[in-house]
């Protein structure tokens, strides 16, 4: 523990304490290198210097005339002591032993060893072999470095030797002088990387806004799981459009291939189509853009990415267009339950307050008359609804249709020979359930301006034959026959342009998703009859417009 403690304290925890501790790493690892690169090849350049300096000394002592005739003449007078000792002095050596061939000294800076064997065992190849050499040995003074030569007589017989020695702790202590210079640049280098690691941390640290590289890391792994969180497809691009991620939503609504995207990333072969250049190169985001990726709608987002005023890249978020509409379906189904409640609140709190108010003033049997009245004509539109409309989500619209128009003060009447019992199961209800929807409620909007005895709405429908066929007419303006095409568009109302136009453009889409078929006529009410044509097998277009409104309007 006191150990982990320790490392937990001394582990660096900003990106300038990281990046300082791997220079200083980097530093003295290089520093090691260079010492040993450097301090080996200048101790052995030195040693063969100082070899090569003793070798050329004995050289010149071996061919000076005295010391050879001293020599021949056993050195009667200490001859060879003196010059030895002079020469030894004059070039720094640390001994110069002159010897006759047994081995015998002549000279020594100890001249109590005069006269004594030469230690070493080294002198056999200049006395034996006649050759010149440096070498190394342990002598009487200790291990030195030596230079070795054999001394010739007038016959060029080999007489005896010269060693000039230095020890080796005189020639180590001659090398770290040598070696001052190439440490100085060393440490200067060291001084340098250490300043150079602070500016690049600083600099790092800017370029990475501040953070520190725990943070990067948990942002990076957060980023990573929020992408793959999300349901959207989301893809991020750099300013000259290669993909810099997209994640697995991205991958799956676009069809695309990881590997193809892994391998190519040019944005114009990944996701063509999607817009992401057009942000790129003009720099604005676009909002709600629908787009055909692979042969499917999608609904893309598009933002660009600036940094202190610099196009960094894009990221565009997408999902499928068929999606987000099941989800305004969704939404408008809840929004058509919940106006039903309203509604049949509102009416019926009307109606309690106008029976109290009967009761109270005592007017009795026209209290009993309403709730009569009231209860018939309700109860009429359920069992009607039951009998005929056997599908709770198809009822339900109608009974709230029915209540929203009595709060209106539209007078709305369904066909009661009406039938819809046969609705195929591949038949998706809840697109029914758009389709009379907003058809009924248009129908209701194009008649309020009228008076309260001409607002009429009426609906039939029938089950019989290949076709589901319903017919909405009203008593409202009509639409002109140059704009029945027009009024089915997105952002158009029955009414003229506008942009709450949605209702008749759901219309035609759920048609178009049950492969059916809508007619714009002029009603006998004075308005615009709708008759929508839903065929019962799948795939076959509806070709009939309904053969039972041509009976009627005959």
């Amino acid at each position: 523990m006191p150990l982990q403690h320790l490392i937990h304290r001394i582990k660096p925890r900003s990106i300038r304490a990281h990046l300082i501790h791997m220079v200083l790493v980097l530093l003295l690892l290089q520093l090691a290198a260079s010492w040993l690169v450097i301090t080996g090849p200048v101790t052995d350049m030195l040693k063969n210097e100082i070899g090569e300096s003793a070798l050329h000394a004995a050289k010149t002592i071996a061919q000076m005339p005295t010391i050879r005739r001293a020599l021949l003449a056993r050195d009667p007078h200490g001859t060879i002591q003196e010059i030895a000792e002079s020469i030894r002095v004059s070039i720094g050596a640390s001994y110069v032993v002159v010897g006759d061939r047994n081995g015998i000294r002549y000279s020594h800076p100890v001249k109590e060893r005069i006269g004594l064997p030469f230690v070493g065992g080294d002198t056999g190849p200049a006395l034996k072999e006649g050759k010149s050499y440096i070498s190394e040995a342990v002598g009487s003074l200790g291990p030195s470095l030596r230079g070795m030569t054999p001394i010739y007589d007038y016959n060029d017989d080999i007489i005896g030797f010269v060693s000039v020695g230095y020890l080796s702790t005189k020639v180590h202590d001659a090398i770290p002088p040598h070696l001052n210079k190439p440490f100085t640049l060393i440490a200067a280098m060291a001084a340098v990387g250490i300043l150079s690691a602070l500016f690049i941390a600083q600099h790092l640290k800017n370029i990475t806004l501040g953070l520190e590289p725990s943070e990067i890391t948990s942002l990076y792994l957060e980023r990573g799981a929020i992408l793959e969180a999300i349901r959207e497809g989301v893809v991020a691009v750099d300013p000259e459009g290669r993909v810099r991620l997209a994640n697995k939503a991205a991958v799956r609504y676009a069809g695309l291939d990881p590997a193809n995207v892994r391998k190519d990333r040019n944005i114009d072969n990944v996701l063509p189509g999607a817009g992401l250049r057009r942000a790129l190169a003009t720099g604005e985001a676009e909002y709600d853009q629908e787009r055909h990726i692979n042969d499917r709608d999608m609904i893309f987002n598009i933002v660009p990415v600036f940094r202190q005023g610099t196009l960094h890249g894009a990221v565009a978020s997408f999902r499928p267009k068929d999606e987000l509409d099941r989800l305004a379906t969704e939404l408008s189904r809840v929004q058509e339950y919940s106006e039903l409640l309203r509604v049949q609140t509102h009416e019926y709190s009307n109606k309690l307050h106008t029976i109290a108010g009967l009761i109270q003033i005592e007017a009795y049997s026209e209290a009993l008359e309403l709730v009569t009245r009231e209860s018939h004509g309700y109860e009429d539109v359920i069992r009607f609804l039951n009998e005929a409309v056997p599908h709770p989500v198809i009822a339900a619209i109608l009974l709230g249709k029915f209540n929203r128009a009595q709060e209106l003060k539209v007078d709305f009447a369904i066909d009661r020979q009406s039938t819809l019992e046969d609705v195929p199961a591949h038949i998706d209800q809840v697109k029914i359930v758009t389709i009379l929807g907003n058809l009924l409620d248009n129908a209701f909007e194009a008649v309020l301006d009228r008076d309260l005895n001409r607002r009429r709405v009426e609906l039939s429908f029938t089950d019989l034959g290949n076709d589901i066929v319903f017919e909405i007419e009203d008593s409202g303006h009509g639409i002109p026959m140059d704009r029945t095409h027009e009024v089915f568009e997105k952002g158009v109302s029955s009414k003229g342009k506008d942009r709450r136009g949605v209702g008749l453009y759901l219309v035609r889409k759920a048609l178009d998703e049950l492969d059916g078929d809508v007619l714009i006529s002029d009603s006998n009410l004075g308005g615009a009859l709708f008759t929508v044509t839903v065929p019962k097998k799948p795939g076959r277009h509806a070709t009939a417009t309904g053969e039972r409104s041509e009976a009627r309007h005959e």
